[in-house]
């Protein structure tokens, strides 16, 4: 007898163990590990799903309490068996469940119906079918005519195209499948997302420095060094064409290969790039697939039909039984980090998978996270360089105006002077230009001029955006989605004078139309690109060089390359540099460089103009520098004295309910356990031979979160610092069993986050 370790699909934390259960005989071929089961469950034999984690021949306890599996689910999927270790160190690193982890690492979860190429295939000889013919202009059965002389033509024919083109109705087919004069054939076709008549390109020749980079690590490959790279390149250096070489070299090996791109950066004109060089051998995973078509590019990649798969985070768990190499460019950016539960790192993820599988990584970047930079100038990462653009292009020349002297001098427009005459000078010579601002809408907030009451979402802790279309004026909240018409009146004290403060980006465009008449405008964020090719229409356009000036937030400035943009106007510097979070400085120079990196990259022409009322802050003028080394370490001092990540760590725990009084209780219930755990820890190390030298706990709240409530939901946090990461991990644990057996608990939801991205 078979017996299999079953994790219930239920995302529980009392369920959050296996459950043992026997594999009937008619089953065992079926029941692999990773397959989808249906089984009974509890006293009243609950037939529910959940996942084979294992499987062995010996059972756990006794045999006459142990059940039958009652059947193994057709239409859904089996995960590879390393995956499933995988969700297993996510679970233990990040929390949350196993059930959660093992759904994070299979990205499609079921079966969808295959689409199928049917072919008419002629049965006759040639002779034979040319009597058929002559027996049927007898009778003349037309429609049958039509068909055999189409088919004496060309021996198949594709029954869509009969269909709908050449008008053979089906049951003149039919009556011919009957007959023995044909066969139908049914091939399955995989739906490809990529739709390309391009010929391949031979690989661009490298410079000395790409070569070298290239080079040192095909051969560390080849003697079989598997570790992770760090590859800095300042924007237009060509980090793009390094990837490649190495992309070839692993292919060569006969390994697979993924690629991460951030999904605000992943675009035809990325993927276009790889698919020139690779062909169809390469396939996309994104969030605006369809389901048939997420489905089938899993289903290539399981198959071995593909060899790269290019994607966001989720594509990290694709399916390849080879893996050789993980690609994870732009490494900085945020969203690589998961912001539901498991809370995981797809840089910390990929290292585990890769480690698994014998392969390596590389992460890419012009502006690398102090995490990965850190480790790189420790010893941890082999750290590449590219500090020159390719083809001789200079980095474009940098305006730092201080909006401060610009109000002094009577400017009270968006745009400075500055900035207002080159936009002029670059319409004058048929050039274009990009203006970025981190905040999508036509205003911040919305309040009463008289007695200052700010226009809230009711179900949230935040105040509304104005959006200003065609045909009416609403407030909007970003965070639930609640909306509602503007008002003529404050709610609060009945005044007439409500004013919009603050500009987004639906405002800069209006502006940019009254200040530039004759300039075409296009407009990219949240609002604009709704659907499947938003973001491609807009890019397209721009591209095709149909609009002369492109308004945007932070996701026109990720990886685009327009060779006709020479101008990049940055409108509020400010609007990232002093928010409530601890990497504020490090985000304002990332986005700074990289939107000044958009000029000149294909002419020495590009200029920048950086707007801000703190022009002497750091991270500006090293951005406007492209120093990165200075900026690390201005920083890396500051989180040193500080102890914020990668000094040190942070655990954070995120405490929500419907209930206000209960939250604020579990909060200050959660403290004390904590604060209880670390006098354990103290005494166990005051008689252990080992010494701490990893200094002590710091334990910062509970207090509300940033945003107290969102969608009447009630939001607390904790937050606790120390410099081993390992440490933290077990207090993580010791909570997580803290809080299954605390009543209180039970109306609260708890998430933990270490080294979060973002504040709460």
């Amino acid at each position: 007898m078979i017996y299999a370790d079953i994790i219930v699909d239920i995302s529980h934390e009392n369920l959050d163990k296996t459950y043992q259960y026997a594999v009937p005989e008619h089953l065992e071929e079926k029941a692999v590990v990773g397959s989808l089961v249906k089984f009974p469950f509890g006293r009243a034999n609950r037939i529910i799903k959940g996942y084979i984690i294992s499987l062995s021949q010996t059972p756990s306890i006794d045999v006459s309490y142990i059940k039958k599996i009652d059947e193994v689910v057709d239409n859904a999927l089996v995960m590879e068996s390393h995956l499933i270790r995988l969700a297993s160190w996510i679970r233990d690193n990040y929390g949350a469940t196993l059930n959660d982890a093992l759904k994070i690492v299979l990205p499609v979860k079921q079966t969808v119906k295959a689409v199928e190429k049917r072919t008419i295939r002629l049965l006759l000889e040639q002779d034979k079918a040319t009597d058929k013919l002559i027996e049927l202009r007898k009778k003349n059965y037309k429609a049958r005519i039509r068909l055999m002389e189409l088919l004496l033509k060309q021996k198949e024919l594709d029954y869509d195209t009969a269909i709908n083109k050449l008008g053979i109705t089906r049951p003149t087919i039919q009556a011919f499948v009957e007959g023995g004069i044909v066969e139908l054939k049914a091939a399955t076709v995989y739906r490809n997302p990529i739709k390309n008549e391009q010929s391949l390109q031979k690989a661009a020749v490298l410079t000395p420095k790409q070569q070298e980079i290239a080079d040192d690590f095909c051969n560390d490959y080849d003697n079989g060094i598997r570790r992770t790279y760090l590859l800095h390149g300042i924007t237009g250096s060509g980090k793009t064409e390094v990837y490649m070489e190495m992309i070839q070299h692993v292919l060569n090996k006969g390994k697979q290969v993924i690629l991460l791109i951030p999904e605000i950066a992943l675009t035809y004109q990325t993927v276009m790039r790889f698919y020139k060089r690779f062909g169809n051998r390469i396939s996309i995973m994104n969030s605006r697939l369809s389901k048939g078509e997420r489905y089938d590019q899993y289903m290539r990649a399981k198959q071995g039909d593909i060899d790269i798969m290019i994607g966001p985070r989720s594509a990290l768990f694709t399916p390849f039984e080879n893996l050789g190499l993980i690609i994870i460019d732009e490494e900085h950016e945020g969203s690589y980090k998961s912001e539901m539960p498991p809370k995981y790192h797809a840089r910390e993820v990929a290292i585990y998978r890769a480690n698994l599988l014998n392969a390596s990584v590389v992460l890419g970047s012009a502006t690398p996270s102090l995490e990965a930079y850190k480790r790189a100038k420790d010893g941890e990462y082999k750290l590449y360089e590219l500090k020159d653009r390719i083809n001789g292009a200079k980095l474009p020349h940098v305006y730092v105006v201080d909006l401060r002297e610009e109000l002094k001098k009577k400017n009270k427009s968006i745009f400075s002077e500055k900035l207002k005459e080159l936009i002029n000078d670059r319409l004058n010579k048929k050039e274009q230009i990009m203006l970025f601002l981190n905040r999508r809408g036509f205003a911040g907030f919305v309040s009463c001029r008289s007695c200052g009451h700010v226009m809230k979402c009711s179900h949230c802790d935040v105040s509304l955006t104005y959006h200003h279309g065609k045909e009416n004026q609403k407030l909007v909240c970003h965070y639930c989605g609640h909306d509602e018409e503007m008002p003529k009146k404050c709610p609060s004290c009945g005044s007439p004078y409500i004013a919009t403060f603050g500009t987004g980006t639906q405002k800069v465009e209006e502006m940019a139309r009254k200040e530039f008449p004759t300039a075409r405008i296009l407009r990219m964020d949240m609002d604009t690109t709704v659907g499947k090719e938003g973001h491609e229409k807009i890019l397209s356009a721009f591209a095709n060089q149909e609009a002369d000036i492109l308004v945007g937030t932070q996701m026109i400035v990720k990886g685009h390359d327009f060779g006709n943009v020479s101008l990049v106007g940055i409108l509020a510097a400010d609007l990232s540099l002093y928010a409530n979070d601890y990497r504020a400085a490090e985000k304002t120079f990332q986005l700074l460089t990289q939107a000044v990196g958009r000029a000149g990259r294909s002419k020495d022409n590009g200029e920048a103009v950086i707007q801000t009322y703190n022009p002497e802050h750091y991270s500006v003028i090293t951005s406007a520098n492209n120093d990165y080394e200075t900026f690390y370490n201005s920083e890396i001092a500051f989180r040193t004295i500080m102890k914020y990540p990668p000094v040190s760590n942070i655990l954070v725990a995120f405490l929500t309910s419907k209930n206000e009084e209960m939250v604020a209780k579990a909060a200050d219930l959660f403290k004390a356990a904590v604060l209880d755990y670390k006098e354990q820890m103290k005494l166990q190390m005051s008689m252990s031979q080992e010494k701490m030298e990893t200094g002590d706990l710091e334990i910062i709240g509970p207090v509300k979160a940033n945003v107290a409530k969102v969608n009447d939901i009630y939001r607390y946090v904790l937050y606790m610092k120390h410099m081993d990461y390992i440490y933290l991990k077990d207090l993580k644990n010791f909570m997580e069993g803290f809080i299954d057996y605390s009543a209180i608990f039970k109306g609260c939801s708890v998430q933990f986050d270490f080294n979060p991205m973002n504040s709460y």
